[in-house]
């Protein structure tokens, strides 16, 4: 078998870049929730926080950062998902999707929704260090935070847009959070020999039929960061559900 191969989208062997993100919270909609992603490319790890605030939508809210160079369109055929290395967490839920569609913006220049991808995730154990794996048949089609099971598979050739979120899930979490991630990566998977991974589904809502796990692998020590190949389109916005 080939060696596992990797290929960094941010953090690791591609820097982070601060004008890569931009916050995309429930202020929108009249909410009071802000996000920030702290990075440099000078520093390995960046940081995703802010405050959740729920009372303010009556028992929702949601806080964000997405990806900003909506020209850029990542071709990640040929893996097998995402890792999501984080170097601490508080033990909170997030979130993290993708979008392969952007629509031009409302005349009101609000965003268009479009359908997003999402896996739900906590990294709890070994002071909130992990990797997350997020294989692609794992990700939920939503549409406006609601599950749409008719929705077309995930263009893996033409991802747009990546983001995570913090989010209240029916109001059971609030208040401050953070999350610091060393890197972003499309991966393929090793061998299914590998006793070091492990998956844990559980639920977070009696009514909630959606599964989620927390998924931690062992480093990788082999890397191809041979490079996603990227075309360019016409810019576009889409909103974050």
């Amino acid at each position: 078998m080939d060696p596992p191969s990797q290929v960094y989208l941010f953090g690791g062997k591609k820097p982070w870049n601060p004008l890569d993100w931009t916050s995309s919270d429930d202020r929108v909609r009249g909410g009071s929730s802000y996000s920030t992603l702290t990075c440099s490319p000078f520093a390995p790890t960046a940081k995703f926080h802010g405050h959740l605030d729920i009372k303010t939508l009556g028992g929702a809210g949601f806080a964000s950062q997405r990806t900003t160079r909506e020209h850029q369109t990542w071709d990640l055929t040929g893996f097998d998902g995402l890792e999501l290395n984080i170097e601490k967490s508080d033990g909170k839920k997030y979130t993290v999707a993708l979008k392969d569609e952007l629509l031009p913006q409302r005349s009101d220049g609000r965003e268009q929704s479009t359908v997003s991808w999402e896996y739900d995730f906590k990294v709890e154990g070994d002071n909130g260090k992990g990797k997350v794996f997020v294989k692609w048949e794992d990700l939920k089609a939503t549409y406006r935070g609601r599950e749409k099971k008719d929705a077309k598979p995930l263009d893996l050739k033409n991802v747009r847009r990546l983001s995570l979120m913090m989010r209240s899930f029916f109001g059971t979490q609030e208040g401050e959070f953070s999350l610091s991630i060393l890197s972003i990566s499309a991966i393929n998977l090793v061998s299914d020999s590998n006793p070091g991974a492990f998956s844990e589904p559980y639920r977070d809502h009696p009514n909630n039929d959606l599964n989620e796990n927390t998924v931690f692998r062992p480093s990788i020590t082999q890397e191809d960061n041979n490079a996603i190949s990227t075309s360019t389109e016409q810019d576009s916005s889409g909103w974050l559900f």
